[in-house]
């Protein structure tokens, strides 16, 4: 009888059972089953596509693998326990298990903001300081970010893990949200509040970079425009990138003299750079006849290679505003409902919110980028391959 009773407390702690959410853990479970074979297999294909495609293996593209490897942690190992949870309203893999869950959780959530910090930053780096960009974001300068990021991850949440226990509005395992205080108000803030706001500041910054240099090459076309005299082009010479041009480098080949890295196909990886003396070039003599007889990469990267930047940064920003709007409902919920008195199922709402973040990013690379779209296709003409050849096979041998 005894032993009955402290089995009853043992399933009752780990009980999420509410007769106001017995409806709605269908829909969980039907959303968690979507978001595990999604995240699966898109963010599969993405490493896939980065180790296959040798255009995809830049730099760059090493943080989009870094980010796909986190949400693929997510969507093999936790998604399942967390529609096995909602599918029972109980959890049903024991204390031990339920730790380690929290730990991983909080490990690819931080790893993640970690991974969109540095996006941001490198893309700021590539229109604002090339040769920082270049020392830091080195061959061995990746790898050390990347065992930094995970390091510091492990590191931050490694010590809450007497804390993390069973949470039955969320029906899942997280850390307990007064045991660890004031360490996890810390922990949150640092990575939520000032991890996302610092990614936020740095696109605001490369946004302004980008208009000002658009402004300045804008002027300069219209001064040209204007211009009645063509001069004969001066001595030619190539620079660091690779592109020939004037003694005096014009404005549209300085704004342009960088190809975008994350499709560039060899080691020398280039931007598109604002000119520090923007002034000079828009008094400097007409260079219509020096870019026209330049080779076709450098005629191409005025307008393409700009273009291609913003759309690789447009992207990038597109994914730290999904991983934000994922987010914010439920942190809100959490800052303003400490007394547990919202409804359980808007608790569950906004936790299965955050299961999209894990899920959505191989989208919006197929949708944003045309390398990654090309490598997806690529992939998926493969993996049937084998069931195209038998079906031809089959119809062959009718008579």
């Amino acid at each position: 009888m005894e032993m009955n009773q402290t089995n009853q407390t043992e399933d009752d702690l780990f009980s999420c059972y509410s007769s106001s959410v017995i409806g709605y853990r269908y829909f969980a479970v039907l959303w968690g089953c979507v978001v595990t074979i999604t995240g699966t297999v898109g963010n599969l294909m993405t490493i896939l596509a980065f180790s296959l495609d040798p255009h995809l293996r830049t730099r760059f593209n090493v943080l989009i693998v870094n980010l796909a490897v986190a949400d693929l942690l997510y969507c093999t190992i936790l998604q399942p326990i967390s529609v096995d949870s909602y599918l029972h309203l109980q959890w049903r893999s024991g204390q031990l298990w339920c730790q380690i869950f929290g730990l991983l959780l909080f490990l690819s959530n931080s790893v993640s903001i970690i991974t969109l910090c540095l996006l941001a930053i490198s893309r700021y780096l590539l229109v604002a300081k090339r040769a920082v960009f270049d020392r830091v974001f080195s061959n061995r300068g990746l790898i050390l970010l990347l065992i930094s990021a995970w390091g510091l991850g492990l590191a931050s949440f490694g010590p809450l893990w007497s804390t993390y226990v069973f949470v039955p509005q969320v029906c899942t395992c997280s850390f307990h949200r007064t045991k660890g205080r004031p360490y996890t108000t810390i922990l949150l803030f640092f990575y939520f509040f000032f991890g996302l706001g610092c990614v936020g500041v740095f696109y605001m910054l490369i946004y302004r970079k980008v208009r000002i240099a658009s402004k300045a090459l804008l002027r300069y076309r219209l001064s040209r425009h204007s211009s009645r005299k063509r001069p004969a082009p001066s001595a030619q010479g190539t620079d660091d990138s690779g592109v020939e041009s004037g003694v005096g480098k014009t404005c549209s080949s300085e704004l342009s003299s960088q190809v975008e890295p994350d499709q560039s196909t060899d080691d020398k990886e280039k931007e598109v750079l604002p000119s520090k003396k923007l002034a000079t070039h828009l008094k400097s003599r007409d260079a219509k006849s020096v870019t026209q007889s330049a080779a076709p990469a450098s005629q191409s990267s005025t307008s393409g290679d700009d273009g291609e930047f913003k759309r690789v940064t447009r992207m990038c920003f597109t994914v730290f505003l999904c991983f934000v709007c994922c987010y914010v409902p439920f942190l809100l919920l959490n800052i303003a409902d400490k007394q547990n008195r919202a409804p359980q199922m808007l608790h569950m709402f906004c936790a299965n919110l955050t299961w999209l973040n894990s899920c959505i990013n191989p989208v919006l690379y197929a949708l944003m980028n045309r390398q990654f779209r090309q490598a997806y296709s690529e992939l998926l003409s493969r993996s049937a391959f084998p069931l195209t050849y038998l079906c031809s096979r089959h119809q062959t041998s009718k008579p």
